[in-house]
């Protein structure tokens, strides 16, 4: 099933065969995350939690070609097949997030990916519901803008105690126009392999068997990046970034809920427009 072209087609790539270069890699990776949502309800629970096995063409099947989007496990790991074979030098990256860290007790329950272009380390992620970096990211010490957004990388000091060779923890932080810096997520430039995260996936099996939420809507978690930022529904809380202008608030009606999620999902209207 997983066909390079067609998953060329379906992100919007119209140019000539792409090349493995920055310019094509940073056009790659807006697209897709324009064209494809984050959806916690794509990861498909119906039959169990299934982060290490993950059927690559059934995936690419119902997640890239329906469009029904996914999370990390599903959108980074198509994407990351999808650069190796287009000829990037690409690995798997684990990272953690206070939110992952507090359900699941875990250093890495996020997946992206590492590409290295003439000798620089790039950040790729196109499985994060938001808000984050549209374009991939300079592994660096500079400030970077984004669509009015600033990205930086603060290197931790590896008092953790586990082996330091790949430089320690590292920290990609985020501030809009008027907020504060905020850690995204945190990580270590260490190449993963698809069974590292077999603990994650029986400690999300347990979980995902125990949640049940009262309102329905708690457990809705999806994202969509538009030209200029991204809107992110998370339960009830609607949060739209556009030009690094923040706007936050409170979906109380039911109707206008649903309406919400079906437009982050499908993309029309533009979820900006209804901020």
């Amino acid at each position: 099933m997983f066909d390079v072209d067609a998953y060329l087609r379906r992100i919007g790539w119209t140019g000539p065969a792409p090349r493995p270069d920055l310019d094509t890699l940073r056009t790659l990776h807006k697209q897709h995350l324009m064209t494809l949502p984050y959806n916690i309800a794509g990861q498909g629970f119906a039959d169990g939690v299934h982060l290490v096995d993950v059927d690559e063409d059934e995936v690419f099947r119902t997640g890239i070609m329906e469009g029904l989007g996914g999370t990390c496990f599903q959108l980074n790991r198509l994407f990351h097949r999808l650069l190796s074979e287009l000829g990037y030098d690409v690995s798997p990256l684990a990272a953690s997030t206070a939110e992952g860290r507090e359900n699941f007790g875990t250093e890495i329950e996020h997946m992206f990916i590492r590409a290295v272009l003439d000798g620089e380390e790039w950040l790729v992620d196109v499985g994060y519901p938001g808000p984050s970096y549209l374009e991939p990211l300079r592994v660096s010490d500079e400030v970077q803008t984004q669509y009015g957004c600033q990205y930086r990388l603060v290197r931790g000091r590896g008092t953790d105690g586990e082996d330091d060779r790949d430089g320690g923890e590292i920290a990609l932080q985020r501030r809009g126009r008027v907020t504060r810096w905020g850690t995204v997520y945190t990580f270590r430039l260490r190449a993963r392999q698809w069974h590292d995260w077999k603990d994650l996936e029986d400690r999300a099996r347990a979980h995902h068997a125990t949640a049940r939420a009262a309102d329905d809507s708690q457990g809705v978690l999806c994202g969509r990046t538009f030209h200029n930022g991204q809107a992110v529904l998370k339960g009830r809380r609607f949060l739209v970034v556009r030009d690094g202008r923040e706007r936050v608030r409170t979906v109380v009606d039911d109707e206008e809920h649903r309406r919400l999620v079906a437009a982050v999902l499908t993309g029309d209207p533009d979820p900006a427009g209804l901020a």
